[in-house]
């Protein structure tokens, strides 16, 4: 062990630089701080000391690293006391965050990141005097938060994000992160906020609201030195009727997503709109009902562009529904595309879906590359592309989707976490697949899937993703689906080719409630059971 030491030592300064460089910044500290004074001189370079991440993302939460004695000790202890002057950014987990900020002093740290927090955990981080009255009110600029907790919602990130304006008077960025698709952490104000809810040096806002409601409560001067503002709402409706007209002259970036269709879009999101003439960067992600015409290019250079004079960057996904009453004259995907004849330094993609049982017609229209984070009623006229950053989808038509069109689904939405299907319209292809034991077919594998919806299907497509020579799951797969139908494709709980998809459903959700429990549970051994009446 000490000759392979000695030769890891006597490397070049090149050459060690470049193994490091390869390694974790924590696996490097942690394995060769003391070796020598040479390897110290290299591993307490700033290069590996800047940012700190004592935190792992697993597959829905993240992972406390020095939960172990030995390691906290290490770092606590040794490490951290050595190279505290270098580090500018932490990464903290809720249980070991005060024993890190404690272990020594540092001077140069101005952001921080605080995972898994919880209205306890930070009140007890925050009455430690000596973090609260030099650290936190004068040295953080930045602060990145994930809540543990998604069931305790509206009062407890009311409560937090109070208590951080409150501590943090110097802070410039707040950033609430969603760490996981089903944590929907909202801010919701059930009454107007407190006079003390107000920062004059938050330069950076980002966080998820209920409604338009709450956020036209951050923007009614509370916070009137706010230059970015994102915001992602579970719906786009102004609840409580909350009238601002007042000009946002400061607000330089501004994002608005909603995973909902609004039918208020004229009433609530053109007028906030209209309010940003200063804005530079603007990025809109939503769907909307609309009357009579779908928006288009035309539109957004109307009734949006053409009020933001400054504005060079713009990034969109907007889908418009619209119900069909006999109307004449409906817009192809080429009539749509044309009216976007002016956006030259944008490359931009639309298409028409008309569903005549449905009596509904939608339009997609969208820049490119997108950083949409949703995609919904997707169809067969989906044309494809890469979205990185989509991780919930829904797909919707009348004709039938076959496993060719999930395969381009998975390539093109490879974070994808959760799936709505609706489609009640029997595969083509399936008995030709069937006759040769489904051969010719690809298993898709959905990497990063936890939650597939499946309620209102043809028998197909539960087959589609429960047979093992279509589907890959990895595990911990939440399933909604129609107890008879699952019944049906199953052969009454007894097929081979559906049990190992089964196998890896944690949660089971039935419509409409039934009681062959023990059936179920043979056939779901992983399952926890959910009976749900329609």
């Amino acid at each position: 062990m000490e000759s392979s030491c000695i030769k890891f030592s006597d490397l070049p300064d090149e050459i060690l630089m470049i193994i490091l460089k390869k390694l974790n910044n924590l696996d490097v500290l942690y394995s060769l701080q003391g070796v020598n004074q040479r390897i110290n001189k290299f591993i307490q370079d700033r290069i590996f000391t800047n940012r700190l991440t004592f935190v792992k993302w697993l597959s829905d939460h993240f992972l406390d690293l020095i939960c172990c004695d030995i390691i906290y000790n290490r770092f606590c202890l040794q490490i951290l006391p050595e190279i505290h002057h270098n580090i500018r950014w932490l990464d903290l987990e809720s249980t070991s965050m005060k024993h890190v900020l404690c272990a020594a002093r540092y001077p140069n740290l101005h952001s921080l990141g605080l995972y898994n927090i919880h209205e306890k955990s930070l009140q007890y981080l925050l009455t430690d005097q000596n973090l609260s009255s030099c650290m936190f009110k004068k040295q953080i600029k930045t602060l990145l938060i994930t809540i543990d907790n998604s069931r305790a919602m509206s009062d407890t990130v009311v409560n937090i994000v109070d208590d951080i304006l409150t501590v943090f008077i110097s802070l410039n960025d707040l950033i609430l992160y969603e760490s996981f698709y089903k944590n929907r952490l909202r801010l919701f104000f059930h009454n107007p906020p407190s006079p003390r809810f107000r920062s004059s040096a938050l330069r950076k806002l980002n966080i998820g609201l209920q409604c338009m409601s709450d956020c036209f409560y951050l923007l009614d001067g509370r916070f009137d030195q706010l230059q970015t503002l994102h915001v992602d709402l579970i719906n786009l409706c102004n609840s409580k009727g909350i009238q601002n007209h007042k000009d946002l002259p400061n607000l330089k970036d501004f994002s608005l997503s909603s995973n909902v269709e609004s039918d208020t879009y004229s009433e609530s999101i053109l007028p906030l709109l209209g309010r940003m003439s200063n804005v530079e960067a603007l990025s809109l992600y939503f769907a909307v009902c609309v009357n009579e015409k779908f928006i288009d290019g035309n539109h957004l250079m109307n009734d949006i562009i053409d009020y933001m004079p400054w504005l060079n960057h713009f990034s969109f996904y907007i889908r418009s529904v619209m119900h069909l009453r006999n109307q004449i004259n409906l817009p192809s995907t080429k009539d749509i595309q044309s009216t976007f004849v002016n956006f030259s330094n944008h490359t931009i993609i639309s298409y028409v879906d008309y569903f005549q049982k449905a009596k509904q017609g939608q339009c997609h229209i969208y820049s490119y590359p997108s950083f949409t984070p949703y995609y919904n009623s997707i169809s067969n006229n989906f044309p494809g592309g890469l979205f990185k950053h989509v991780r919930a989808i829904s797909l919707y038509d009348e004709h039938p989707f076959e496993h060719e069109f999930f395969l381009q689904i998975v390539h093109s939405f490879p974070s994808m976490e959760k799936l709505t299907l609706t489609n009640r319209e029997p595969q083509n292809g399936k008995q030709l697949n069937n006759n040769n034991n489904n051969k010719n077919l690809s298993v898709i594998e959905y990497s990063y899937l936890h939650e597939l919806i499946i309620i209102d299907v043809h028998s197909d497509y539960i087959e589609e993703f429960l047979v093992d020579t279509k589907t890959y799951f990895s595990k911990d797969i939440f399933l909604s689906i129609n107890y008879e139908s699952l019944k049906y494709v199953t052969h009454n709980f007894t097929r081979d080719d559906t049990r190992i998809n089964c196998a890896k459903i944690n949660e089971l959700e039935l419509f409409p409630a039934s009681q062959s429990t023990n059936v179920l549970g043979d056939y779901f051994p992983n399952a926890n059971l959910c009976f749900l009446e329609q």
